[in-house]
Order: structure tokens, then C-alpha cells, then sequence
């Protein structure tokens, strides 16, 4: 394999990418191969009288890619195993013809490094792709980097810089999303903030979410919401701690973030419903991977054009689609009959002014569908529950393995909190400093988006002296950015003291004028819920090191905690967070 390897082509005058004769043969035998292979998959699962055992090894390696979706590029690795001869063909045939292509004008193209036929770079992306990225941008000494992923261009992005380039000087170029499958079927279209397509509809669709549901004086309405579910948790672990029990922490931050969520979508009467809030949260549980996850027909379009193996991920979406409908329609319906019934009783009261509520009284003046109401919807629930739960369990870690940090900080909030007062008010937050610098740097170093949603490249232009062509995609790496030694010292150190004033990062924020720090991403694409996300970190962190301390379990250590992760949407640990509780004295 190691003589097959060669450069990414640096000759692309347009979008359009001709395709020689070698290419076309290669890729016709490999959808044919493909295709039979969708049938074996389908029989064996379908079947019980049919069996995999009958196949040579490559033939199931192959298989089961085709009947699972992927969650880490590298896997594709193995449909080498099946194709050697067609590699060659394909290597062989393409060196001819660059031969024969006369030479190009845009000799500016990113630097890449050596490719693989058929694979491109997927070969160097491995199960947790920004780390992967951050390697490669090391080794090679690029801040920008094209790859090739399968058939699929990007740009790598992994410094401030190059960051700013593409979400301040150029905005205007980049401020597209690239197609998604999932996200047209799952997000209706996609009609939502997060992943549609720049245009009219976007605009009027952010300007809808920036001007109505997460204002700054929405944000604060929902204050007592969020200390009433706060209490809810403290409650919680009172107990617990009560009794000596272990708690997961996870379980319960997801819960919290999940019921907050319910609570401004839903309204205060409709969110107490049990059984509204599990369903909520097991789908952004079950969508969120399929959102975030890489499927095949985004590495190779020419097969997903044929249906061949899109048809698991599509399935799939749509089952996802069908979930979604049935619980949103039903939500919707009841606030409207609420709506007519309080209309009709000249009754201009109103007890939650929730976020379906607004939705519905601006839906004319915004030409909103039903569609469009649900994947705005879907937006909150996604950016509202999984962020801000993975971000505050990540502290709690960095916390528990930081103990001098962690004191800190209690005596903080200890001695800001009037004694005798069992919860901390959003009130009491406003002298507390140090804790705004603890989340700012569990969000530097634990960032739980690592790359930012992909933006899409609507014009050629010119970043950092290479040409970056239309229609490419470009992911920037914020994780790499937040833990480079050349923006921040001691970058893998948790050291809240940077942000803090004389500290060498006082004046950094994460409202998108630091690109060296962005969380929240910046631009026209910067997350509209960022103040909702803070408010809820706040209140909920300052809570749980205010009336508790923390343990390991009996036998463990902080260095027992097991850090491993799982790509996707936001970065999950793939083990619960069991801590003990101990009431503080």
C-alpha cells in the first residue's frame, strides 16, 4: 500500500471535477461489488436461513459497513481489503492521465498530505477525528489543510488566523452548510437555524430565534425556571448524600438540561408530564449521533446517487423523523387549541409564554409551516440538552482531578451565599469571578463541539495566500486551537487563572471576537443559545460545590476515571460519572 501512496492533486479550476476513464471504471465495479453486497446484508439480517459464514472474510468486512453507519472514517480502510487490483487500476490510470492534463493556473491550493487512491486521507482520520486532525496538522506544519475523504474535499482550519479568516473576513463566503442527508430528513428540509443552507429562509429563521426566543430578557424570564429545577437536583442529591449513595452525575446534568429545555419549550404545565420529558430526551439521545456521525454517502456520492448505500442511513432518519412528528405535532396541537380556546374566551392571559406559544403568534407575520415550527424547535432541544450536560459533567471531572481548583472555588460561592441559604440564586452569581473562569476553562480545554458544524464555501477566495475553491467543505478544529502552546500557556493544564484579571487570557471571551477561543463558534453562524446554555452552567455548577463535597467511590481514584470519548454531534464519555456526595457541615 505504502508504494500506492501519492499527493492530493493540486490542479482544480473549477467545482467541477472531470473524471478520467480509470476513475469511472473503478468506481462502476466497486458500486456493482457494493450493491451485491447490500443484498447479502439485507438477506442475513432478514433471513434466518441465511448466513454470513458462506462469504470470504473481506466480503463481511465490507458487508457490514454497508449495513451500519460509520462513526469513524478510518474503517473505510477495509474496502481495500476486496479491491486491490482495481487500487492499482485506478493508480495507474490516473498518473496517465495527469500526464496527459495540461497544467493548471491555481497552483495555491492548500497543502495536503500523500493521499491514497480511492481513500484520499481517509486512512489518517481515526475514531476521534479533531485529534486526529490536530496530528496532522503538527506533523505537517499546516494551519490549513485540504484533504480528500473519499470524493469529498475539506479544508482543515487549526489556527485563530485562519479561524478569523473564515468566520469574520470572508463570513460571507463561508456561511453555508454543505447537504446532509440526515439533516433534510430528520430537520425538515433542513428548515432549522443549525444546519440550513444560507439564503432568505435562514436569515428570517435566525432573526425569528435571535429576536423572540433567546433574547437576552427571554433568557433572564426563564431565571426562576432554572433555579426551581435546580432545587429539583439538589434535592436529589440530598438524598443521596443522606444515604451514602453513589450518584450519576451525567444522568442527573442530563436530566436538569433536559427538563430546563422542556420547560421553555413546553410551557411549566405541560413540561411536568414525565413521560413528554423522557421521550424528549431518548430522541436527542438517538439523533444526536446520527447528526454528528459521518455516513457514506457524504465520502462517496457517486454510489449514494444510486441509493446503494445510503438506504440504512435514510432509513434510519426517517424512523427518527416519524418520533419526532408524533411528539412535536402533539405539542404543537395542544397550544394551539389552547391558543383558540383563550382566543375565544377574550382571555388575553397567559401562564408560560413558552417557546411553541412564540412561535405560533409570529408564524404569519414569518411565513413559518408546520415543518419550519418543528425543526426550529429541534434546534433548542439539540443546542438546550446535550451542550450544556456534557459541558458541566466535563468541569465536575476537571474538578474532582483538580482538588486545589475545586476548594477554590467552593470557598468562593461559600462566601458570596448568605449562610443558611440552602440554594444558590442566579442573584448570588455576580461576584463570582473565579467560577466564570472554571467554565471558561472546562470550555478551552474540554470543548464538547471539538469541530465546529461545517460551513461550505459558496465562492472561491483567497485565505491565508492559498485559494480556497468553491463548493468545499471546511471544518475548523476549535479543540486543536484551544489547546495550542502558541495561543495558550500551559495548554493542556486546567487553569481557571488565565481568564482571571492579570491572568494571561483576562481579556478573552467566547463571544466570537477571540479566535483563539470559540466555543460558540462566531460569525453570522455563531450559536443563538449561548446565553441560554451560560445561564443554566452557572447556577447549576455553583449549586453543586456550594452545599456538597465530592468523592470517589470507595476503591476508586481520580485517576480511575475513565476520559475515553465518543465522536458525534457533542463529544460523549463513553462511562458513567459515579461520584458520593457529602453533605456539607
Amino acid at each position: 500500500m505504502i508504494m500506492l501512496c501519492r499527493r492530493l492533486p493540486r490542479h482544480t479550476a473549477s467545482t467541477e471535477h472531470p473524471m478520467p476513464s480509470s476513475r469511472r471504471g473503478l468506481l462502476l465495479l466497486l458500486l456493482a461489488m457494493v450493491a451485491s453486497l447490500s443484498t447479502v446484508v439485507i438477506r442475513s439480517r432478514d433471513s434466518p436461513f441465511t448466513t454470513m459464514e458462506a462469504y470470504p472474510p473481506p466480503i463481511v468486512a465490507l458487508a457490514a459497513l454497508v449495513g451500519e453507519r460509520l462513526t469513524a472514517p478510518r474503517a473505510w480502510l477495509l474496502l481495500l481489503l476486496p479491491v486491490p487490483i482495481l487500487v492499482a487500476r485506478y493508480s495507474f490510470g490516473a498518473k496517465r492521465a495527469r500526464k496527459m492534463r495540461p497544467q493548471q493556473a491555481d497552483d495555491r491550493l492548500p497543502p495536503s498530505p500523500p493521499a491514497l487512491p480511492v481513500l484520499g486521507h481517509l486512512h489518517l482520520v481515526g475514531s476521534l477525528p479533531h485529534v486526529s486532525l490536530r496530528n496532522l496538522a503538527r506533523k505537517h506544519g499546516h494551519d490549513l489543510m485540504l484533504l480528500r475523504l473519499g470524493a469529498m474535499p475539506v479544508v482543515i482550519v487549526s489556527s485563530p488566523a485562519a479561524a478569523q479568516a473564515v468566520l469574520r473576513t470572508h463570513d460571507h463566503v463561508f456561511a453555508s452548510r454543505p447537504h446532509s442527508l440526515v439533516a433534510e430528513i430528520v430537520l425538515y428540509g433542513p428548515s432549522d437555524v443549525g444546519f440550513a443552507p444560507h439564503g432568505e429562509y435562514w436569515r428570517q429563521a435566525r432573526k425569528l430565534v435571535t429576536t423572540h426566543l433567546l433574547t437576552v430578557k427571554k433568557v433572564q424570564s426563564l431565571r426562576h425556571a432554572r433555579e426551581e429545577e435546580v432545587s429539583t437536583v439538589m434535592a436529589k442529591i440530598g438524598e443521596a448524600a443522606g444515604a451514602g449513595a453513589v450518584v450519576d452525575v451525567g444522568d442527573l446534568l442530563g436530566s436538569f438540561t433536559n427538563d430546563l429545555a422542556c420547560r421553555g419549550v413546553m410551557g411549566k404545565t405541560s413540561s411536568r408530564n414525565e413521560g413528554l420529558r423522557k421521550l424528549f430526551r431518548q430522541l436527542v439521545v438517538d439523533t444526536s449521533p446520527l447528526l454528528g456521525g459521518f455516513h457514506v454517502e457524504e465520502f462517496f456520492p457517486f454510489l449514494a446517487r444510486f441509493g446503494v448505500l445510503s438506504r440504512v442511513v435514510r432509513a434510519k432518519s426517517e424512523r427518527l423523523r416519524r418520533r419526532w412528528d408524533e411528539l412535536l405535532d402533539r405539542l404543537i396541537d395542544n397550544h394551539e387549541s389552547k391558543h383558540e380556546a383563550m382566543a375565544a374566551a377574550s382571555d388575553p392571559k397567559e401562564e408560560d409564554d413558552d417557546f411553541i406559544h412564540v412561535l405560533l403568534s409570529v408564524r404569519q407575520e414569518y411565513g413559518l409551516t408546520r415543518e419550519h415550527t418543528k425543526a426550529i424547535l429541534l434546534d433548542v432541544f439539540f443546542g438546550g440538552i446535550d451542550t450544556a450536560a456534557t459541558v458541566l459533567e466535563n468541569t465536575v471531572i476537571e474538578l474532582m482531578k483538580e482538588p486545589r481548583v475545586m476548594k477554590k472555588l467552593q470557598a468562593e460561592v461559600r462566601s458570596i451565599v448568605p449562610k443558611g441559604q440552602e440554594i444558590v440564586s442566579e442573584a448570588d452569581l455576580n461576584g463570582m469571578a473565579y467560577l466564570r473562569a472554571v467554565i471558561k476553562e472546562s470550555l478551552r480545554l474540554r470543548n464538547v463541539t471539538p469541530l465546529l458544524a461545517p460551513h461550505f464555501s459558496m465562492a472561491s477566495c483567497s485565505v491565508d495566500g492559498v485559494v480556497v475553491p468553491a463548493g468545499v467543505r471546511v471544518l475548523i478544529n476549535v479543540w486543536a486551537i484551544g489547546r495550542d502552546p502558541r495561543f495558550w500557556e500551559d495548554a493542556e493544564e486546567f487553569v481557571p487563572e488565565r481568564f482571571l484579571n492579570g491572568g494571561s487570557a483576562a481579556d478573552v471571551g467566547f463571544k466570537g471576537n477571540d479566535f483563539q477561543f470559540l466555543p460558540f463558534s462566531a460569525g453570522r453562524r455563531q450559536c443563538p443559545g449561548m446565553n441560554f446554555g451560560i445561564a443554566a452552567m452557572e447556577v447549576m455548577l455553583a449549586n453543586l460545590v456550594h452545599r456538597f463535597d465530592w468523592e470517589m467511590p470507595a476503591g476508586k481514584e481520580t485517576r480511575d476515571i475513565d476520559m475515553s470519548e465518543e465522536f458525534g454531534l457533542v463529544m460523549h464519555r463513553k462511562e458513567k460519572l459515579l461520584l458520593v456526595p457529602k453533605l456539607r457541615v
